[in-house]
């Protein structure tokens, strides 16, 4: 039952997620959905778009920054758990991915230190966190830790934490409902607004505070992955960053993405990031048991 608070503290039962074999023996799993989110949204970034009907990989798409990132925490989480170094790292290996000024001066330091950012970079890379971590208590500090390397803002972090959560909650309960009363309880964002209400006013934003609560609303507002992604880019903001979000939270809820979908990001990442998201997904896409949240 909820508590005062709005929390849950029922016991959750979570069920396989029935993950199957991509071409040459690779898998479509886990976390392909916010790489593809970052691809379909990234051509739509410099030139934002206020509808849903578009191609959903337009010839020009590329991965960015948000794929980048998004790997370099799976890297830590595979091997030592340093965040910092492996996106110090993994960031550097491809500099023309499209980061922010303040992040590439960031990845030229040779001792990088945070720089109290509430920008949405925190937001857009953390999501396998909600993979891996096996409860509230665990997502939530490993969140704050991949976010305190560079956006130690308490918005940073914030962004950070909820959409991890969000990702958590999704994959091992499904609900929308409590996913959306759970994270505006935790975390003070209004998620009782559409797409529809929220597309007409809305621009471009790299916030976490002004990116985060819409992305959680296009996944909240959908009926599948594709529908979710389509909803993010259709607001007209910081395109692949929104896409990449609600991916994430989206792939997380409604299962692996198509087939299509998959060979795509395959067919466009670098043979180095590909195979950290193969180990990655051959090491998080089995079932899940039961949790206290």
């Amino acid at each position: 039952m909820p508590d005062a608070a709005g929390r849950l503290s029922k016991v959750v039962k979570v069920w396989p997620m029935g993950l199957t074999p991509l071409a040459a023996g690779h898998r479509r799993g886990i976390m392909i959905g916010a790489i593809a989110g970052d691809i379909i949204g990234s051509v739509y970034e410099a030139h934002p778009i206020k509808t849903r009907d578009f191609p959903l990989f337009h010839p020009r798409c590329r991965f960015t920054d948000d794929s980048v990132l998004t790997i370099a925490v799976a890297q830590a989480i595979l091997s030592d758990g340093d965040y910092r170094r492996w996106v110090w790292e993994i960031g550097r290996r491809h500099p023309h991915a499209g980061y922010g000024g303040s992040f590439m001066s960031w990845l030229h330091s040779t001792d990088p230190q945070p720089y109290h950012s509430w920008g949405n970079g925190s937001a857009m890379r953390v999501s396998p966190v909600g993979w891996a971590f096996d409860g509230v208590d665990d997502v939530l500090r490993e969140a704050a830790r991949t976010a305190e390397i560079s956006h130690n803002h308490p918005e940073g972090i914030k962004g950070a934490q909820a959409v991890a959560l969000s990702v958590f909650l999704a994959r091992t309960t499904r609900d929308k409902g409590l996913i959306r009363k759970e994270i505006a309880a935790r975390f003070g964002y209004d998620l009782d607004r559409t797409v529809d209400g929220i597309r007409p006013s809305y621009g471009f934003d790299v916030s976490c505070q002004g990116t985060v609560p819409e992305a959680i609303i296009s996944f909240l507002d959908a009926g599948g992955y594709e529908d979710a992604v389509r909803n993010a880019v259709s607001l007209g903001g910081d395109s692949d960053t929104l896409a990449c979000i609600t991916g994430a939270i989206a792939e997380a809820c409604y299962g692996p993405v198509a087939p299509d979908i998959a060979e795509k990001v395959r067919a466009i990442l670098p043979d180095d990031l590909w195979l950290i998201v193969a180990r990655f997904c051959r090491r998080y896409e089995a079932g899940y048991g039961a949790y206290h949240l």
